[in-house]
């Protein structure tokens, strides 16, 4: 498995040689900056164009198909239409607060993108206590989400930041008690170190019934956090007609929306790291060969492969199942899930403490 942090240090090294340490590592902050907007300008497009395709293949028609080769080109149109719209000033609105929201809520998304360990050595942010960095950053999001319902004036938006915000904060509960479930399993709470401990197998399949129990409250609890059907209350168009984001227009609107598509992403990468070995190849006991062609693949690319498995596990589930109320989604959450996971969380420690996981 090839360790980028050669590559990092190499350009380190590259750089002190010629100027100070200080200005080495101020520019080295600002390309890491830089790639980190990019793949999530990148990650956004193509989680837009697989909704798309994805939707369109379960409601049996083709999606997008003017614009660029089998519609490829059509994002990118969209793209340019949302930077040229108007941005439309809401009057009796609170100005600062309204125009401050979209800007929290993509700056919660991207810090908890940072967190995602794609390969070995390309860790942005990878701390000791990295899930709790992650549990936090994430939740900063739905101070933006109730900010851009108030601030709008609009009782609409209201109604929508209120059920977001109940939702979102309760559903956090069942994300915490999961991935803690493999924590519990590891005896660490740093992503790479977590990657690191499945390298003889992945935690689905040795962290036993508990580690594949914590997986689907995960998935489940996912959909919610990120407002997806059918947990998409927040923003039922038949009630409240775009939710906590109606009365955004133009580049501000863009994103919510984008913001929404990237934090898919985020759960799913966060699945595939915790769940599913990360950057870490498929190794199966006895099958030398078979291991041996699986470690020539990218650790990067087990990693996209794995995270996008799961998000369209999660598009699955969006356009397969009905739209829930607002009380059968806490219904769901309180009086289900979390006693659920709260039990699940304490079989784990009884397997940790007798050895009975593989």
């Amino acid at each position: 498995m090839f360790d980028f942090s050669i590559v990092t240090s190499w350009i380190h090294g590259v750089l002190t040689s010629v100027m100070p340490v200080g200005v080495a590592v101020f520019i080295e902050c600002i390309l890491v900056g830089v790639c980190l907007l990019l793949a999530y300008a990148i990650i956004a497009i193509i989680m837009i164009f697989m909704e798309r395709k994805v939707c369109a293949a379960f409601q049996c028609r083709l999606g997008p198909m003017r614009v660029g080769p089998q519609g490829t080109i059509q994002v990118f149109a969209d793209v340019i239409k949302m930077l040229i719209k108007e941005i439309i000033v809401i009057r009796h609105s609170d100005k600062f607060l309204y125009n401050l929201a979209p800007y929290v809520v993509i700056l919660a998304s991207i810090l908890a993108f940072a967190c995602l360990p794609v390969n070995k050595g390309m860790e942005i942010l990878d701390f000791n206590v990295g899930v709790f960095f992650l549990m936090a950053a994430s939740s900063i999001g739905i101070v933006g989400i109730l900010l851009a319902g108030w601030s709008s004036n609009n009782k609409y938006s209201l109604i929508g930041a209120m059920r977001s915000g109940a939702q979102m904060i309760s559903y956090e509960l069942s994300i915490g008690l999961s991935i803690l479930t493999i924590v519990v399993l590891t005896d660490t709470m740093q992503f790479s170190e977590i990657v690191a401990r499945q390298a003889d197998g992945w935690f689905i399949f040795k962290g036993h019934i508990p580690a594949i129990i914590a997986f689907v409250i995960y998935l489940i609890a996912g959909n919610a956090e990120v407002n997806r059907g059918p947990f998409d209350l927040p923003e039922a168009e038949s009630e409240l007609t775009a939710g906590y984001h109606t009365e955004y227009s133009g580049m501000h609107f863009g994103l919510f929306y984008v913001a929404e598509f990237v934090n898919l992403f985020i759960i799913a990468g966060v699945a595939a790291t915790i769940f599913l070995g990360g950057w870490m190849p498929l190794h199966i006991s006895g099958l030398d060969g078979f291991n041996a062609v699986m470690d020539y693949i990218p650790g990067f690319v087990w990693f996209f492969a794995k995270a996008f498995f799961v998000v369209w596990l999660l598009m699955w589930i969006k356009w397969t199942f009905p739209r829930l109320r607002i009380d059968q989604i806490l219904t769901l959450e309180w009086k289900y899930l979390v006693p659920i996971g709260l039990c699940n969380l304490l079989l784990m420690v009884i397997c940790v403490v007798f050895g009975w996981h593989f």
